[in-house]
């Protein structure tokens, strides 16, 4: 038994002004084929766990390529062809094959290429055949695409957000993929398009209750896996939005029913899902009057998680103008001023201008008097045990607030993010950090509350703010009389 596995992976928020470039699938992740570490990365659980379940014996895995960039704008044309038709290289280099495993993230767009994955996956199937079975591992914060489930087998989503089983996900996709192989199963897909547009994290109800129970649902009367779909609100593509997707074995008509019934669940808890909202200053005077442990605030609006520059000043200012102490914020996106600190030397005190550099969403530069706190020429983050790089970081003091300043983009997600760079997060009675919901699978730990801000940054959570033109019409909140359905 041969089964080759690959990777590639891109979260492209259309509406962002940083094109993503070949050169940024280099400095985040590429590996060719046989270099992956020995750990996985966030990007490449299924490939991961191809290559430990190769280690056991029973097949043949023939290793691939592996690619990924940071969230961003589309990807270059000439880019995206080129790790594309590298991959297709090698499958044609590698045949015949008995299955193909792919970790791809779901919602990578490409300048000429909406779905970049239902691209590439018709490609794949055109070279292995249709007896050879595909599996796919995705994002929840893909587009779940009529073209990808056409020519892919299985299709396996991460459940949790933020995505810390991205390798039990990654293992199910394996299982799959070899017992379909073995005809121990028959995948068969159904997919419902909720016609939503909203965010769904699972760490906090009424998520958490839905998400447990479809894992209970899975294995039980020919159900095999269950996928919920959360959409990317931040792609203008065709097929956006929040979509249901279970695999029967060969139970076409009970997979139908049941991505149904969690499809119309998940539609009535839309408006209940994601947390509610708090302005700038109301998070800092929740802040200020909490007793405890430190108080984190997501900058939901400037997440580089989802494609945002990371450069907005909008909180960092706030906290100066107020002279709060005891307050720290990360990261803030800015290499330039990262070159300067270096230059000046751990100690340095002088006149910095940093953040406010992308766009007119990523607010003012902020001019301060600053002192140096700490450098680090190769510094880092982890996320559910994988090692996050943030390139060259300052660590910074202005006033009473102390600032990471990192040089590759990343939004938050490990208290070592702070503790890395010489401030201890819990010693802090204010954490402002640059995320969404990737941060509070570490930060919750320590956390007396945590907060959403809703601040100036270029993603706002009220998706009605945004200059849809592709996305089809109607979709809730966009419009009233939106009917969900099946796609599949």
């Amino acid at each position: 038994m041969r089964i080759y596995a690959a990777a590639l992976a891109l979260e492209a928020n259309t509406f962002s002004p940083l094109p993503t470039s070949w050169e940024a699938f280099v400095e985040k992740l590429h590996f060719p084929p046989g270099a992956h570490p020995a750990e996985p990365r966030h990007q490449t659980g299924a490939f991961w766990a191809a290559r430990e379940r190769a280690r056991g014996g029973g097949f043949t895995l023939v290793e691939g390529s592996c690619f990924a960039a940071q969230p961003g704008g589309p990807a270059a044309t000439t880019a995206y062809e080129r790790m594309r038709d590298t991959i297709l290289a090698e499958i044609k280099a590698a045949l015949p094959l008995d299955g193909v495993v792919l970790a791809l993230h779901g919602a990578m767009v490409a300048f000429g290429y909406d779905d970049c994955e239902g691209d590439l996956l018709e490609r794949v199937r055109s070279l292995v055949g249709a007896d050879c079975v595909i599996g796919v591992e995705f994002d929840p914060h893909c587009h779940l695409t009529r073209r990808k489930c056409a020519f892919a087998d299985i299709i396996v989503l991460f459940k949790e957000y933020p995505h810390t089983d991205f390798v039990a996900r990654g293992e199910e996709v394996v299982t799959l993929v070899l017992d379909a192989i073995g005809g121990k199963v028959k995948p068969v897909l159904s997919l419902y398009d909720c016609r939503t547009i909203a965010s769904f994290p699972t760490t906090v109800e009424p998520m958490r209750s839905l998400v447990d129970e479809i894992m209970m649902l899975e294995g039980k009367d020919d159900i095999l896996s269950i996928s919920i779909g959360h959409g990317f609100p931040s792609a203008d593509v065709p097929e956006m939005g929040a979509r249901i997707l279970v695999i029967s074995d060969g139970a076409k008509a009970s997979g139908d029913i049941l991505a149904e019934r969690i499809g119309r669940r998940l539609i009535a808890l839309r408006e209940s899902a994601a947390p509610p909202m708090v302005t700038i200053d109301q998070a800092i005077d929740l802040a200020l009057a909490a007793d405890g442990g430190p108080v984190v605030v997501a900058d939901t609006t400037d997440n580089p998680g989802g494609g945002a520059p990371g450069d907005n000043t909008g909180f960092v200012r706030r906290l100066i103008e107020r002279q709060v102490t005891g307050a720290a914020v990360a990261p803030i996106w800015d290499p330039m001023a990262v070159r300067y600190c270096f230059d000046a030397g751990v100690g340095a005190r002088f006149a910095l201008r940093f953040g406010g550099k992308t766009m007119v969403a990523s607010g003012t530069p902020v001019d301060a008097e600053i002192e140096v706190l700490a450098l680090d020429e190769d510094g880092f983050q982890t996320f559910a045990g994988a090692r996050v790089p943030l390139g060259r970081t300052a660590a910074i003091r202005a006033g009473g607030v102390e600032i990471v300043l990192i040089s590759t983009r990343a939004q938050a997600m490990g208290i070592d993010l702070f503790g890395n760079h010489g401030i201890d997060p819990r010693a802090r009675r204010l954490l402002v950090v640059k995320s969404n919901q990737h941060f509070h699978a570490s930060f919750a730990t320590i956390a007396s509350r945590i907060l959403y801000g809703d601040g100036d940054g270029p993603q706002p959570r009220d998706v009605r703010r945004l200059p849809y033109r592709r996305v089809t019409r109607p979709i809730w909140p966009l419009d009233t009389g939106a009917e969900p359905g099946f796609v599949l």
